[in-house]
């Protein structure tokens, strides 16, 4: 082998060596050692504080051209559930957990109009609520219009939006434990939405990336007002947003 060979196949070593160095000594919370990305193309990644802790960061990333990962804004303070995180499929409703695991996002609404996101968006208003109806699983994790007099579903048991006017003034619905939109109908008898494959009604409902209350969420993840708007604007459906949340010790296998 001539010199000028050994010198490039060692100069090549040398740059898969520090290829794998980088990808080492890259943060838990980099989509590079992320498990489930699978085609996204953006990534928001949420890291719980700890297990139990309602403080969490939520940070964006953006993949290029190249295959490589750029943050798209600065690292956001964020809270989620009041009781902290578990994994999504041993979550309960009602415990003021946050499920961890990675979900897609690809709806988002809000009680004033579009804030310019491209994400399908509903405009909502006194009259819908969001279903958790556990004796009502064809309904369940389902918006519904109104409060139909012929409903199966109880609103004592189902979220009213306008209830919330600062978390839900924008929102980004997390498909945690959605029905899959193909199997899901209307039901002009009823006069509501009825899905013909229930989800689980044991692991909860309505997990939304919202704006932030006064403190922890009772199983969301929130950020300020105006960090929301920032992310709703980027979220482009066709690069398949995604969201991956768990404290910081679990995110790689979230």
């Amino acid at each position: 082998m001539v010199v000028g060979a050994a010198l490039a196949v060692l100069g090549a070593a040398g740059m898969v060596l520090i290829a794998r160095a980088d990808a080492a000594a890259a943060p838990a919370y980099h989509p590079t050692r992320l498990a489930h990305v699978g085609d996204a193309k953006q990534l928001i990644v949420v890291t719980g504080a700890s297990t139990t802790s309602s403080y969490a960061t939520l940070r964006t990333y953006q993949k290029n051209a190249d295959g490589t990962w750029s943050a798209k804004f600065s690292a956001m303070p964020a809270r989620n559930g009041y009781k902290g995180w578990v994994p999504a499929a041993q979550r309960v409703q009602d415990t003021g957990t946050s499920p961890q695991g990675t979900f897609a996002i690809t709806t988002a609404f809000g009680l004033k109009k579009n804030p310019g996101t491209k994400v399908p968006y509903r405009l909502a208003d006194g009259n819908d609520y969001w279903v958790g109806d556990q004796k009502d699983p064809k309904t369940y994790n389902l918006v519904q219009a109104s409060a139909s007099a012929k409903r199966t579903w109880r609103t004592g048991e189902a979220e009213r939006l306008a209830a919330y006017p600062t978390q839900y003034e924008y929102a980004a619905v997390i498909d945690f434990n959605r029905p899959d939109p193909k199997t899901v109908s209307w039901n002009a008898g009823y006069g509501e939405y009825v899905t013909s494959r229930p989800v689980n009604v044991r692991l909860g409902s309505a997990i939304f990336l919202h704006i932030n209350g006064k403190g922890s969420t009772a199983g969301c993840v929130s950020v300020s007002r105006t960090n929301l708007i920032n992310v709703l604007k980027w979220l482009d459906p066709a690069k398949k947003p995604r969201i991956v949340m768990a404290p910081l010790a679990e995110i790689g296998k979230a």
